[in-house]
């Protein structure tokens, strides 16, 4: 059988009905992905090819061998994904010139549907052994790939990639890779010149002119390259805000049936473009956005509880008991209970739960902008975050609207120092704040606090706010507090000492403002500093606001904060 839009996947197929018999526990993602399955099946538009896969396995089996040396047997997973990935196929009726006829004609072409494949998997799952399977085939059997890339946070990881083939090469275990790597690269006669080295320049196919070649994980290494086939490793896990697989389709869209290979297992960054990537992936598999041409493999526990339940944990790793052991999630328990600093990382990167959910402050649903609203000529109450030196000066306004809502609108201010020695991805987030408004870059090295009151109390007369109180923290901040006093008078000036003790009570009652959308904030300002937010608890509990890295500001937080805390004192004032 060739193609055919009736047949059941080879390798779905059993799949399925063990997870119907209760044989394999899938969690939610991966069981919507199985729903979008079953709708190609049953669509006629869509056809299935077995030899597709079946020859993947084939070269994989016959040719590649294990990093350690030892024979390849393709993992069930690595062919239920190869299979999504390569074994689907739809004809397209495209429109094209004939030079010899001078005129443009109408073709069927047959195209792979898949183009992306979204790979999210715990950690030991053999994420990068998969990817070097797929670039090793692509270079080797499809004489049309001319130009692959791979990438990832670092180059070591990027390099992980890479070793299966390195390994295939060095060992020559199959007929058809002993032919390829027979001979010498230096050799100027074609017959004894190798035709498939690993070089400085990556690992070349001399016989196609193809090549893989590894690059950093940055925009501006990757955009405008016309590579047709691209592995993204880690692509949760770098500390990037940079949408590099958007970078490399871009140029890879231009070619036909191309491919983007984004493996990673959860990310431990904030409010980057992998919190939206995988909102986006969520609503393809939700049905919410159709998409055939994605492939989303989204392994992870359901819940926190899973933890505790070992027979739920192939829900994060399919591989598990073959690539890496129980006896090793169960340390990695022990040692998440025993150190607490491990422990974000530990579900992150064994179990799949998103460490937003239990390290960061609020969820990243919590964060998400609510619609534009205005409240032009409002009371309400101040708070404040001063900087010292070059950082951030915030100044958060906190309106009450009735019925348990608040609005919230922020104002942050910046040296022109600061900005300029920004690198550039968060240069580009700066220049988002700059444009909605809610950052004011001052000129000079350092922040002149009257002029940022000035402009203060201007855009305040602009909006005709009427702050009732404004709280602030004394630390740092005795010249506003007396420019504050000498026009307003002392009325309304309150002192928020910041801590865990005064911290904790305001901090809890924001974040269920925000879990109920109460919290009505409209700025990607406060989205960013929300976003970026996690607390440190003392020995009894309470909770004080901190940040992992000084990049990722809290301020307007910490301003948010103290207006709600004299808004508490001041309730009475509101009516």
């Amino acid at each position: 059988m060739v193609l055919s839009n009736t047949a059941v996947p080879n390798e779905y197929g059993p799949f399925r009905e063990a997870v119907l018999r209760g044989e394999i526990p899938v969690n939610i993602p991966i069981s919507l992905e199985m729903n979008r399955i079953d709708a190609l099946i049953e669509s006629p538009d869509y056809y299935y090819d077995d030899e597709a896969i079946e020859g993947f396995i084939r070269y994989c089996e016959d040719e590649m061998t294990l990093t350690d040396g030892g024979d390849l047997v393709l993992l069930p997973s690595f062919k239920l994904w190869a299979e999504q990935a390569l074994a689907w196929y739809y004809f397209e009726q495209v429109k094209i010139y004939d030079p010899v006829e001078n005129r443009y004609k109408f073709v069927i072409k047959k195209k792979r549907l898949c183009n992306k494949q979204y790979l999210i998997v715990a950690r030991g799952g053999s994420k990068s052994m998969y990817a070097g399977l797929l670039q090793s085939y692509f270079l080797v059997i499809d004489t049309s790939t001319t130009h692959q890339i791979v990438t990832a946070p670092t180059m070591k990881q990027a390099e992980e990639t890479m070793s299966p083939i390195r390994t295939a090469i060095a060992r020559s275990k199959g007929p058809l890779f002993e032919f390829l790597t027979t001979g010498s690269v230096l050799s100027t006669n074609k017959s004894s010149k190798v035709k498939l080295a690993s070089t400085k320049k990556g690992i070349e196919n001399f016989m196609t002119n193809s090549i893989i070649e590894v690059r950093p994980m940055s925009i501006n290494k990757l955009q405008g390259l016309r590579s047709k086939v691209n592995t993204v490793d880690e692509w949760l896990s770098g500390d990037t805000r940079e949408d590099v697989i958007g970078a490399l389709e871009q140029g890879a869209s231009k070619l036909d049936d191309y491919f983007i290979l984004a493996t990673s297992s959860e990310g431990t960054v904030r409010d980057g473009v992998g919190d939206t990537i995988k909102m986006e992936l969520m609503d393809i598999l939700r049905g919410d956005y159709i998409n055939p041409h994605v492939s989303i493999w989204y392994y992870r526990l359901d819940d926190l509880e899973e933890v505790n339940k070992p027979d739920m944990w192939v829900k994060a790793n399919p591989n598990l008991g073959v690539t890496v052991s129980y006896e090793t999630y169960e340390r990695d328990i022990v040692r998440a209970e025993s150190q607490p600093h491990a422990r974000s990382d530990i579900l992150a990167k064994r179990f799949g739960i998103p460490v937003e959910g239990y390290t960061y402050f609020f969820t990243y649903e919590q964060t998400l902008r609510h619609p534009p609203k205005s409240y032009f000529g409002m009371p309400c109450t101040l708070g404040a975050d001063l900087s010292q030196g070059d950082d951030f000066t915030a100044f958060t306004f906190l309106f009450p609207l009735g019925n348990g809502a608040y609005g919230v609108k922020t104002r942050s201010y910046v040296s022109e120092l600061k900005i300029q020695k920004l690198p550039p991805a968060m240069r580009l987030k700066y220049e988002e704040f700059l444009a909605e408004g809610t950052l004011v870059v001052m000129e000079g090295a350092i922040l002149d606090m009257m002029r940022v009151y000035d402009d203060l109390n201007d855009h305040i007369i602009q909006n005709q706010y009427t702050v009732v109180a404004f709280g602030y923290d004394p630390y740092n901040a005795k010249d506003s507090g007396d420019k504050w006093t000498s026009e307003h008078g002392e009325d309304g000036l309150e002192k928020v000492r910041q801590g865990a003790i005064t911290e904790s009570v305001p901090l809890g009652e924001l974040r269920l403002l925000a879990e109920e959308r109460l919290l009505l904030h409209d700025e990607e300002l406060m989205k960013f500093a929300m976003g970026n937010a996690v607390v440190i608890e003392d020995n009894n509990g309470n909770m004080k606001l901190s940040k992992r890295r000084s990049s990722e500001k809290i301020d307007n937080v910490s301003a948010l904060m103290d207006a709600w805390v004299v808004y508490k004192r001041n309730q009475e004032a509101f009516g």
